[in-house]
């Protein structure tokens, strides 16, 4: 069973930034690119939001562009999102899992998708 352990969420106010962490199991680390996903309340689609893939080179969604950075540190397998001058619509359940070229998750999508972690919840309010 892959466990993905996600941390790192909290309440922030608008401009604020937090830093979210992701332990990736090694064998998926190593063969997978991965991303940080979030599923706002009550949407049912999970969103794609950044990639980063086993050479480094980093995909973003329009919504994260100049604002959320993607990481991974190969000795630690984790994958890490800075998120700078959050938004209330940025407030959300972010986890974090392999990219297999999907963005926009439905529930069957989820189901199909694999083990997922418990994520982490930020909210941006002020």
């Amino acid at each position: 069973q892959v466990q993905l352990s996600e941390s790192g969420g909290g309440l922030v106010q608008p401009g604020g930034s937090l830093r979210l962490s992701c332990v990736v199991p090694e064998s998926m680390f190593r063969i997978e690119a991965m991303g940080w996903y979030r599923q706002a309340p009550g949407n049912q689609v999970r969103e794609l939001v950044a990639t980063v893939a086993g050479n480094g080179a980093t995909l973003y969604a329009d919504s994260a562009k100049g604002r959320f950075t993607i990481s991974r540190d190969s000795a630690k397998y984790t994958v890490d999102l800075q998120m700078n001058d959050l938004k209330p619509e940025d407030t959300a359940v972010y986890y974090c899992n392999k990219v297999r070229g999907p963005t926009k998750l439905s529930p069957a999508d989820l189901r199909a998708f694999g083990s997922w972690g418990q994520g982490t919840q930020v909210i941006v309010s002020s």
